[in-house]
């Protein structure tokens, strides 16, 4: 069996955020059920300009992150109502490639009770847009408060952290099925 490959996505610039910790923590807990890898591209983009030739660098790295993994997990705040506009930059680049064309993904929103909703409503059209397979299981709601944060940057609240990794597992779990090779049948005569 092959292990899935997970790009953890934050929409948040900020390396202290919530939803960074909330990613740093899947990948520190990932174990053996999947290979996380943290995608750290996201200043680096350059704004979004169709038909641009060549393609910047760091456009490039993120296809190729893109294109090495099994599936990817959303962590994004909502900023002015919906995502952030780095993170909405960052799909645009993966229009013209079909980057997320039929890959599973999901999200999660760590944001306080009702807070968020506007960022999940425009991060899925986003993503239906582009043709991800979204992956219900993996998806929700699971507050992780700043307190809750470690000094090692990690979500320290057990609960919260309990649910980050079911989430990152259910998606593995889906994208495992999705990259099991075919069993070859022999046929006797």
């Amino acid at each position: 069996m092959t292990t899935p490959r997970i790009l953890l996505i934050s929409g948040s610039t900020r390396e202290a955020s919530t939803n960074t910790a909330a990613l740093r923590t899947v990948a520190a807990d990932a174990g053996a059920d999947f290979v996380a890898v943290r995608y750290q591209g996201l200043l680096d983009l350059p704004a979004f300009v169709p038909g641009t030739d060549p393609e910047p660098p760091a456009v490039l790295a993120l296809h190729r992150q893109l294109a090495e993994v099994d599936a990817v997990l959303f962590c994004t705040p909502e900023y002015a109502g919906m995502i952030p506009g780095s993170l909405k930059n960052l799909l645009e680049w993966t229009v013209g490639n079909a980057d997320l064309s039929d890959k599973p993904v999901a999200y999660v929103n760590v944001a306080y009770e009702g807070r968020g909703e506007a960022a999940v409503a425009t991060l899925r059209t986003v993503l239906g847009y582009v043709g991800a397979e979204l992956v219900e299981a993996a998806c929700g709601r699971i507050t992780v408060l700043q307190s809750s944060v470690g000094p090692d940057g990690l979500v320290a609240d057990v609960d919260a952290r309990t649910r980050l990794n079911a989430a990152a597992r259910a998606l593995a779990a889906h994208a495992a099925r999705q990259v099991e090779p075919a069993t070859t049948v022999r046929l006797e005569n």
